[in-house]
């Protein structure tokens, strides 16, 4: 008899972030690099069963002339664990195809997502954090979110326990809450997703994400991630502990004449 595994367990090609809270798992994909050149030779009658050095100059003119078509015949599926503000922003690249844990059918399992550390507020940018000094008790704050949330699910299941439907009972959960959801997204898409959420100036939790999904496609496309100059992460049980440059390529794509779109990618 077949037994189904909680959604709550990461696949086994996961990596963790968040300090050991989160993580994300590649559990399907579709397509490779030879996809891509194959794609995009249709127009001449051609098709490749491995890859040479022609198709990896075709790849990176594609790339470098942001010819995107022929990249969205590789697909990639991810499980995603996270923080319900960081499910928010990611619900907003609305080219992926997401299905979610819910709330109306379960109430087991519930996590909370407690920083390690908690930032400061950016004085001159309305959206951005920075590296709290000494004055901010760190335990303090922390301890504060810790009752929060055992207060808020204190008052969660006492609704349910009065007869309340989960649907809005779950109405008094916080935004720290950590759902579970299945993602899918072709390569051209995802690789503008890495572009705007591994930048500096995304929020430091959902680059951990984006960083992470580099680690787990990049053996997939090892051409396109040496041409986009991608840096590896060193990754501990619990999540990213260091930058590793010792296999990166000498250089990326050359910036001449390449404007905005190699100032984005290149890390």
């Amino acid at each position: 008899m077949t037994s189904l595994a909680s959604v709550n367990v990461p696949p086994t090609n996961h990596v963790m972030v968040l300090g050991g809270q989160g993580w994300i798992g590649l559990v399907d994909q579709m397509g490779t690099e030879t996809t891509v050149v194959n794609a995009a030779r249709v127009s001449f009658g051609k098709m490749r069963r491995e890859m040479d050095e022609r198709d990896v100059q075709l790849l990176r003119y594609l790339l470098e002339n942001q010819h995107n078509t022929p990249l969205e015949h590789v697909v990639f599926t991810f499980l995603v664990h996270c923080p319900l503000f960081i499910r928010s922003q990611w619900h907003r690249h609305r080219t992926w195809s997401y299905n979610e844990i819910s709330r109306r059918y379960t109430e087991v399992d519930l996590q909370f997502y407690l920083p390690d550390t908690l930032r400061a507020q950016a004085a001159s940018n309305r959206q951005a954090s920075v590296q709290a000094d000494d004055t901010m008790d760190q335990e303090l704050c922390r301890s504060l979110i810790q009752q929060q949330n055992a207060a808020a699910l204190a008052t969660y299941e006492k609704l349910l326990s009065l007869g309340v439907c989960r649907e809005q009972a779950r109405g008094v959960l916080p935004q720290n809450l950590m759902t579970t959801f299945w993602a899918s997204v072709d390569l051209s898409n995802l690789l503008k997703f890495i572009e705007l959420r591994a930048s500096e100036h995304a929020q430091w939790e959902i680059r951990e994400y984006a960083e992470a999904i580099k680690t787990l496609i990049k053996d997939s496309i090892p051409n396109i991630a040496a041409c986009y100059g991608w840096e590896v992460w060193q990754y501990t049980k619990n999540g990213p502990a260091a930058l590793n440059t010792e296999h990166c390529p000498s250089q990326a794509f050359s910036t001449q004449g390449a404007g905005r779109f190699f100032d984005v990618y290149v890390i």
